[in-house]
């Protein structure tokens, strides 16, 4: 059976001014108004004015901005079969026009203009430790879905993109969600960018993922930043920039190649690993109280410990100095997830 399919127009976006669209809109109601009353004017032996009996110019303006706004005095009116068929059937809908293009304009500079900027200070005083995802491409879709896998809320992601089109899908998440230019001060400063948790950028383009970088270290000087870098030489820069974290996806899928070539499951499990969807998951935290003193092998999560962090020093499980954690390390540790231990497949059964 074949599918229906269907029908997506061929559109672009059209360009045009605040002021442009209002004097589009007035320019269409005026040649409305004019029509009608050249209409009326052409048929003015059909209306009588039950004042002066005369039917003069200024009396067509008259009867057509009454007519047109629904008032109606009673003074002019239409007597004849004709001009009453004209009234009902060329004259009523481009009263409807004109009504609806008026409501229209004061919905859209004045109604929906005043809502947006209640909603949006209502979201904005809620905003506080939350992830700011700028650029919703592949990557930055792929990063709000296993957020939001990983537990978290979707109203605490905000999702900045120029796109209207890419910003539908974050939307149907649930997620905050702003059509703007991540370059700018402006935007940034709205979403609270200085009280996020963590910022992740993914533009599509290193220039603009760097420059983006270096707006959001400039307002956040603490803030913690992820970004996404395609050529080798942009990492460098992206640090500079202020990044804390820089991904080459590129790279990270040279690596998977090359490990596929020793393995047939290195890759499978590199792949497990990165996503909450997995058997096994990577964690990294702050080492708790109890844990202090302990081995890195001996963790209170039954994880398995990888590496510490410690005083900006990087140590493996195999050197001494992991054999007793201290306060204030940061430990990498691999877990089980919920579908590993759904399986039967501990930690233990993994490794």
């Amino acid at each position: 059976m074949q599918r229906k399919s269907t029908f997506q127009p061929l559109r672009r976006t059209v360009q045009v001014p605040i002021w442009g669209d209002l004097s589009i809109r007035l320019g269409s109601a005026i040649f409305l108004l004019f029509l009608v009353i050249m209409i009326h004017w052409w048929d003015r032996g059909g209306l009588v004015d039950n004042l002066d009996g005369e039917v003069s110019f200024s009396d067509v303006v008259y009867f057509t901005l009454i007519s047109v706004t629904t008032t109606g005095f009673g003074d002019i009116v239409p007597i004849t079969d004709r001009a009453r068929m004209v009234e009902a059937i060329i004259v009523t809908p481009i009263r409807f026009a004109v009504f609806f293009i008026f409501v229209g304009t004061a919905y859209n500079f004045i109604i929906k203009r005043s809502w947006e900027k209640f909603r949006m200070a209502r979201i904005q005083e809620k905003l506080s430790d939350h992830i700011v995802v700028l650029g919703y491409g592949v990557s930055g879709s792929e990063s709000v879905d296993e957020l939001i896998q990983r537990g978290t809320d979707p109203q605490n992601i905000v999702v900045i993109d120029p796109s209207e089109d890419r910003l539908k899908d974050a939307e149907k998440l649930g997620c905050n969600v702003m059509a703007a230019d991540a370059t700018r001060d402006d935007t940034l400063n709205n979403v609270r960018i200085d009280k996020a948790q963590n910022v992740l950028v993914s533009a599509g383009r290193d220039d603009t993922s760097i420059l983006i970088v270096l707006t959001v270290r400039h307002l956040a000087p603490d803030v913690p930043i992820s970004v996404v870098v395609r050529a080798d030489d942009n990492e460098f820069l992206a640090r500079q920039a202020g990044a804390n974290n820089v991904i080459n996806p590129v790279r990270f899928t040279g690596l998977l190649l090359a490990g596929s070539a020793k393995g047939a499951h290195i890759a499978d499990y590199l792949a497990d690993l990165a996503s909450v969807t997995g058997r096994v998951q990577l964690v990294e935290r702050e080492v708790t109280t109890e844990e202090c003193g302990q081995s890195i092998s001996d963790l209170k999560t039954g994880g398995r410990g990888l590496r510490v962090y410690r005083g900006g020093k990087v140590i493996g499980f195999w050197e001494d100095e992991c054999q007793s954690l201290r306060p204030g390390d940061i430990v990498v540790e691999i877990v089980p997830t919920e579908n590993g231990e759904a399986r039967g497949d501990g930690h233990n059964g993994e490794e």
